[in-house]
């Protein structure tokens, strides 16, 4: 039971964090475009989990910058220079998973097409 409770934590987390966040559903929707096309886009099956895997990161690191930033307004919905240095680095944290994600995609698509 314990686990079916946080499995609807789970969904009902990514729920109010897609309907909230832009950046959330536009990287899932990214991800879900993703899944299917990395079967034809990956060199082998260890390079698609590498390349699916990268996207599930970017995810989960939106989802944690997400939920900082809901706690920092719940805090103090007022401007405050050391809440918005916490909120940049939560976006920091994204971008540089997004450019992991570039990374490991572009590494992808080249040894796929023989350039590496």
């Amino acid at each position: 039971m314990r686990i079916y409770r946080a499995t609807l934590n789970t969904f009902r987390g990514l729920a109010l964090a897609a309907r909230s966040e832009a950046a959330v559903r536009q990287e899932i929707a990214v991800l879900a475009v993703a899944i299917p096309l990395g079967f034809f886009l990956a060199p082998n099956v260890a390079w698609y989990v590498a390349m699916i895997g990268v996207l599930w990161v970017v995810v989960a690191v939106e989802l944690l910058n997400t939920a900082i930033e809901k706690m920092a307004d719940h805090v103090t919905p007022e401007w405050h220079s050391q809440i918005g240095m916490i909120k940049d680095c939560g976006s920091a944290a994204v971008f540089c998973t997004l450019c992991l994600a570039a990374l490991v995609w572009i590494a992808g698509l080249l040894v796929r097409l023989d350039f590496v």
